[in-house]
């Protein structure tokens, strides 16, 4: 997989753009050459976290923190990829997970990104709040860039308990 360096020393955005695009290409390498059933394999000390759960995990987060947060949408209320979520219900993005979730998973997760993607050049400034949740696209970046290094640590774990591969 040919991956999206670390970024050298740059302006703000696109520093912050930067280290979002590594952290997205490092969790797709995660999950790379790894087959439908081992992307739903659950990871080590009974966690229900897989591979494809923190996929759509992370769809959401896109949806969340860019595309809606950012650029809001046309009936005002945040829709969830995966959701909507309800105390007690299960989660959509984690369970239930069967490998004939990993094509259209797959695709969600890249449209969202794309989506994701054209949200953020539409906007001029760092400091221009989003019209979903009026903070600054500043703010919804860095909250998602560390969404993906969080949830990067607990990929390079499930990846290590299935087939012992280590990674950055």
């Amino acid at each position: 997989m040919d991956r999206t360096p670390e970024p050298n020393d740059a302006d703000e955005r696109d520093l912050v753009l930067g280290w979002l695009s590594y952290h997205r290409d490092a969790f797709a390498s995660k999950c790379e050459g790894l087959d439908a059933a081992q992307l739903v394999t659950a990871g080590p000390a009974g966690t229900t976290m897989s591979l494809l759960g923190l996929m759509r995990h992370l769809t959401e987060m896109e949806r969340v923190y860019a595309t809606y947060a950012l650029g809001g949408s046309p009936t005002g209320v945040l829709e969830f990829v995966y959701g909507p979520y309800v105390d007690g219900g299960p989660e959509g993005d984690f369970d239930g997970l069967t490998p004939e979730h990993v094509e259209p998973s797959t695709a969600a997760w890249h449209a969202e990104r794309d989506a994701a993607d054209r949200t953020i050049a539409s906007m001029s400034s760092m400091g221009t709040p989003g019209a979903g949740n009026r903070r600054s696209l500043r703010w919804n970046l860095v909250k998602l860039m560390q969404e993906y290094a969080r949830h990067n640590g607990h990929a390079d774990l499930i990846r290590q308990s299935i087939d012992g591969a280590i990674g950055e």
